[in-house]
């Protein structure tokens, strides 16, 4: 495998195994001790390792079904770029908002940098404004 392809895959795999396989353990497994998160996902997180699992949790206990759809993912060697499309239906609650049933999408981007096999940083940024809307907590 080539380096492009490693970091890639390492990526891929991560975001898999963590927000649409719901194992939590894959944060231990794929994110160097000293990953930096530079965009925690989840208010009054960690901005580590933790936060990501954090997040992975909080949506998985909302949406049960939730899955991540890659949809471009592009590397220049140590920095790979995913953007993404997940969805999952509302069946617990997620911001005070209690289940509604509905099926709910959440677009983003994110960058990674890895290094020697592990992601080492993350900058992301996810819809929270459109997510908001399907909750009904902003018109």
């Amino acid at each position: 495998m080539t380096t492009t392809e490693t970091t890639t895959s390492v990526v891929d795999t991560f975001i898999q195994a963590l927000f649409t396989a719901g194992d939590l353990s894959a944060v231990d497994r794929h994110l160097s001790p000293g990953f930096v998160d530079h965009d925690p996902p989840v208010p009054d997180a960690p901005s580590g390792a933790e936060g990501l699992r954090r997040a992975a949790a909080m949506f998985r206990a909302a949406f049960p079904d939730w899955h991540s759809d890659v949809e471009l993912l592009v590397t220049d060697g140590s920095v790979v770029t995913e953007v993404f499309t997940a969805r999952g239906t509302h069946r617990g609650e997620l911001m005070g908002v209690a289940a509604t049933g509905r099926t709910v999408e959440l677009r983003g981007i994110n960058v990674f940098r890895v290094e020697r096999g592990l992601i080492v940083e993350r900058w992301g940024r996810l819809d929270e404004l459109g997510l908001r809307r399907q909750l009904g907590l902003t018109p």
